[in-house]
């Protein structure tokens, strides 16, 4: 049986080292979604915004998803009334040209109820970012553990 585990992360920083251990774990760009503040402007020197390469974005991903590149393909959104946002994994394909209410159907698309949606839409709203994973029973815990040791609040598991 599938299940979606999602984590709010108040650091981008911890959301990526999550990825980087559920990479490690085995799961895969099809079972791992982030979703956060487009802070690759941060310590950089240069402002990478909608209008970068694609080199750039995936110089991005690879450095989410370590060695292997797992997330590479990542997109910048804006979103009304939260602002810039990167995305990477299913979440992204499913935020491109998404409104706010749009943010609630891509959360729900992934498998995660409307009234948690709306929850961690308020998480982004506020600068926190989001990992998302599809697991199957076997690697449920995992992607638990792996959440909670990166400090995920909010955790929950359908």
């Amino acid at each position: 049986m599938a299940h979606t585990v999602v984590g709010a992360f108040q650091d981008v920083s911890r959301a990526r080292e999550a990825v980087r251990q559920l990479e490690a774990k085995g799961f895969n760009d099809r079972e791992v979604s982030l979703i956060g503040p487009d802070d690759r402007k941060q310590g950089h020197g240069h402002d990478m915004t909608h209008q970068d390469s694609a080199t750039d974005g995936a110089a991005w991903g690879a450095g989410i998803g370590g060695a292997a590149g797992l997330l590479a393909a990542v997109g910048a959104v804006a979103i009304p009334g939260i602002g810039p946002l990167i995305a990477a994994g299913p979440l992204a394909a499913a935020l491109t040209g998404a409104t706010a209410g749009g943010l609630t159907g891509a959360f729900i698309d992934l498998g995660i109820p409307s009234s948690s949606s709306k929850r961690y839409e308020d998480e982004l709203k506020r600068g926190h970012a989001v990992v998302v994973v599809q697991a199957g029973d076997a690697q449920l815990q995992s992607a638990r553990n792996v959440m909670e040791a990166q400090g995920a609040h909010d955790i929950e598991v359908d």
